[in-house]
């Protein structure tokens, strides 16, 4: 039996996912549940690109012991670096370096020969095995690169200490066939790719990412990169949860191959990164979508009600999606709530943190008949969205007339309790605009997004919104039974968020 590693780079590649920006405290509570998920390695992201991404990188890298903490970096010196110091308290840590080999990279953006390349891919491949022995090398657009100068690239950074090597198809332009032969080609061609990981990151614009994973898969890749939700640059990345289904239900085909990944986790892990990064899972999304596991027709109904298997080649509760699970409500105690947060892969909080949680819960109790799986995870990711700022809000009022809305909101900025009102076309527009009265700026919004997170009559809404200022953007988010003041709460989000990234 093999065991196909998992490299999960929804921190990375994922968050490059447009209008995607998490802080430190949503990626290391999405890492966790990557963990708990049994990702074997996890990308926090990109070391170099910015002190956020650093930070990120170095707190993850203290708090997971289980799976393989990485950083991207470029085949430069500063950047490695750069990453060698984000993981350098890893328990596991393993440095992933790049550099682009195919022609119109070579020409167009590196303007560099291949001999060039060579020299730096032996340079800095070496370097980084100066940091840790786990080192993975990748060459950028592989799959548009002439197969005979792969095998040399591939060759150089085996040499060099390559302990894994990627090969991307970074725009997502091969069919699986095509990633078959490639792959095979360069097994048999390398010399000392017996003795390493063969990685493959296949990019989703032509809707074949998954599809071509597997590909590798068959023609001997060990190990697939892919993001939750399939998430990611442009059409976005493998879906994890799509390949490693897909090895665990077609076991007629797959009999050799498994994963480590414990599958109840996934539906719990698509939900929180759906809620953290705001990018909705569209409702017909294999494996988490809403509609993955329903039947309209009376047909299929009657089958399912029949036999499930009649029309479900998945049961709903391999992936954690609990359809008969227990219910809470306000009668419900800490036992019962630790009992579901361990049920839906959160464990770890320490005791201070199980009670400020509970009291989140109780809150949300108080004002819904049950609180489902859904609520108590939209809960984990509220806590970890919420940014500690200038801004706080102690309360508002609206009062609407059949013509326009007026708010009154109550907030604290600085420490210091301050009042504004203002009329609008609505409540939303009302408030938003109350605020930037009292902030005496005028910040444009530029996108609002709202999300039931149940179905409900009482459910949670979780509003996204992100505000524009001085060409720069700054994502908002919150989540209530109360549509307004989930709005009023994911914009202050954002304005916290904009003045500590300022």
């Amino acid at each position: 039996m093999k065991c196909i590693k998992i490299f999960d780079t929804t921190l990375r590649d994922g968050e490059q996912t447009p209008r995607v920006n998490l802080n430190a405290k949503e990626k290391l509570r999405i890492a966790k549940q990557l963990e708990a998920l049994g990702v074997d390695i996890i990308e926090a992201g990109f070391a170099a690109a910015s002190p956020g991404d650093f930070e990120a990188i170095e707190l993850i890298a203290q708090n997971i012991k289980n799976s393989t903490v990485t950083s991207l970096a470029r085949a430069v010196k500063s950047d490695i670096e750069m990453a060698a110091k984000a993981i350098k308290k890893a328990n596991k840590a393993r440095i992933h370096t790049f550099i682009a080999t195919s022609p119109i990279h070579r020409e167009f953006k590196l303007k560099m020969s291949k001999e060039e390349i060579l020299k730096t891919v032996d340079e800095m491949v070496r370097y980084a095995r100066t940091f840790t022995n786990d080192i993975e090398f990748s060459a950028e657009d592989a799959m548009r690169t002439e197969k005979e100068y792969l095998v040399e690239v591939y060759e150089t950074a085996i040499k060099a200490g390559a302990t894994t090597i990627n090969i991307p198809d970074t725009v997502g332009y091969r069919t699986p066939q095509e990633m078959y032969d490639t792959i095979k080609y360069l097994k048999e061609n390398i010399k000392g790719i017996e003795n390493i990981d063969i990685s493959v990151h296949c990019h989703n614009d032509l809707g074949l990412a998954v599809a071509n994973s597997i590909a590798a898969v068959q023609a001997g890749a060990t190990q697939i990169e892919c993001t939750i939700n399939g998430i990611g640059e442009r059409a976005g990345n493998t879906s994890l949860e799509e390949v490693v289904m897909l090895f665990k239900t077609r076991k007629d085909l797959f009999a050799d191959f498994t994963t480590n990944i414990d599958t109840k986790q996934i539906y719990p892990t698509s939900k929180l990164v759906s809620l953290l990064t705001g990018v909705t899972t569209q409702p017909n999304k294999a494996i988490v979508g809403a509609n993955a596991f329903s039947h309209e027709s009376g047909i299929h109904q009657h089958g399912v009600l029949a036999n499930p298997e009649t029309y479900e080649i998945i049961k709903p509760e391999v992936v954690g999606r609990n359809v008969d699970s227990l219910v809470l409500g306000k009668l419900s105690g800490k036992h019962a709530f630790v009992d579901k947060l361990n049920s839906l892969g959160f464990s770890g909080f320490d005791d201070k943190k199980i009670e400020e949680l509970f009291a989140n819960f109780k809150n949300l109790a108080d004002k819904k008949k049950y609180v489902l799986d859904e609520d108590i995870i939209s809960l984990i990711s509220g806590d970890a969205a919420e940014v500690k700022g200038r801004f706080s809000l102690e309360h508002f009022e609206i009062i609407r007339t059949d013509i326009k809305a007026k708010a009154e909101i109550i907030m604290y900025v600085d420490g210091e309790k301050d009042v504004s009102s203002s009329y609008g076309s609505g409540p939303v527009d009302a408030a938003y605009k109350a605020i930037n009265r009292l902030l005496n700026d005028n910040f444009v919004l530029e996108e609002y997004k709202l999300e039931s997170i149940t179905g409900d009559t009482d459910a949670q809404a979780q509003v996204v919104v992100i505000i524009e200022k001085d060409n720069k953007r700054h994502i908002g988010r919150a989540q209530s039974t109360d549509i307004v003041e989930s709005s009023i709460k994911a914009y202050i989000n954002a304005l916290n968020r904009l003045y500590k990234e300022d």
